[in-house]
């Protein structure tokens, strides 16, 4: 069953998990809403990552599912209401299949390897059957699903995010009552990350600062609340002022990130929202996937790394050493020649 492109007025596009599953959904947005202009342009997204999509005019329509199960539910009833002609699932778990399914969309997209594949009308086989190619970045799997029902996106779209007006005002408050000089290039980093395989210590961070701050760089660091210690443990190191955040929301650290000249962090959401704004970034691997979640982006970037066979792996522990010396090994000296290359281009 083919989809008829020219009869579709709803679209129902399916992306929970992380905020750097979601900046990777951008381009499989934005090539929807290219592909259909007039066209209604829904994405449903975990509660606390939907304002990463704050001002993104890709879409019409951001709805926020929580993990309660009796939202869900009213979700489901409302989605049934809203006559979809198509939903794309770009996760693939059970709850994004389960909502898929409750939209009562005519075409059903996603891979056949999802969990209850027979839910699907539309299944692909894998993003490299479609791409040709052994390897594929998360954005090209996603993208995959979309050129499977006949969008086009053989040119790959790199990540987008907008940055909003109250967002943008807010951190230029702050930036003009936190810093000496509010016209001085602003380094931005990102210290933590959600395991220890991938979180490159803040002593290292410290000392990347120094240098920024010797190249005449105000060096700031964000990280959420819970996260707080990695930033005390960097301002304690460091040799130099940073001015760490912990209370911004997501829209403020892409808004900081705009006006960044520079990014330096882990492998993380944050990065791949510095990569969508165009912020020349800096980003080290430890343990994860560098093929399947390096930056995609247009934007002047590097990555940093040290290779190791067991690389990668699923990062909760070190299975290989008892210890992650795939992000341990990673040497300051490395990410500063990394960052000295991009400064020409963020300055």
């Amino acid at each position: 069953m083919s989809i008829n492109w020219e009869n579709v007025k709803h679209v129902l596009v399916v992306r929970l998990r992380s905020i750097g599953d979601t900046v990777l959904a951008t381009p499989s947005l934005l090539a929807l809403r290219r592909h259909l202009p007039e066209a209604r342009i829904d994405v449903l997204l975990e509660d606390w990552v939907a304002p990463v999509l704050d001002g993104f005019g890709a879409v019409d329509n951001v709805i926020r599912v929580s993990k309660k199960s009796k939202d869900r539910i009213r979700l489901a009833r409302l989605l049934r209401r809203t006559q979809y002609d198509v939903a794309f699932n770009l996760h693939g778990g059970t709850t994004s299949t389960f909502l898929v399914r409750a939209s009562g969309a005519k075409h059903r997209v996603g891979f056949s390897n999802y969990q209850y594949g027979f839910l699907y009308n539309h299944r692909l086989s894998s993003a490299s059957d479609f791409w040709e190619q052994k390897k594929t970045h998360s954005a090209e799997q996603q993208l995959a699903l979309l050129g499977f029902t006949g969008v086009p996106v053989k040119d790959k779209p790199k990540t987008h995010l907008d940055v909003t007006e109250d967002a943008l005002t807010s951190i230029e408050k702050r930036i003009k009552s936190e810093i000496r000089n509010p016209k001085s290039k602003i380094a931005m980093l990102h210290p933590a990350a959600a395991f220890a395989t991938k979180q490159w210590a803040a002593e290292n961070f410290a000392r990347v600062a120094g240098f920024l701050s010797e190249k005449g760089f105000q060096v700031m660091a964000v990280a959420a609340k819970r996260e707080r210690p990695v930033l005390d443990e960097l301002e304690r190191s460091a040799r130099t002022e940073v001015l760490a955040f912990d209370d911004l929301t997501l829209p403020e650290i892409t808004a900081l990130a705009s006006r960044a000249a520079v990014f330096v962090g882990n492998d993380s959401g944050i990065a791949h929202i510095a990569g969508a704004v165009g912020t020349p970034s800096v980003v080290i691997f430890g343990s994860s996937n560098r093929d399947h979640w390096r930056p995609w982006t247009d934007a002047p970037h590097q990555i940093v790394y040290e290779e190791f066979a067991c690389q990668p792996c699923p990062g909760y522990t070190c299975a290989e050493f008892g210890e992650p010396r795939c992000i341990l090994s990673v040497r300051v000296e490395k990410v500063i020649e990394a960052t000295e290359r991009l400064l020409p281009t963020s300055v």
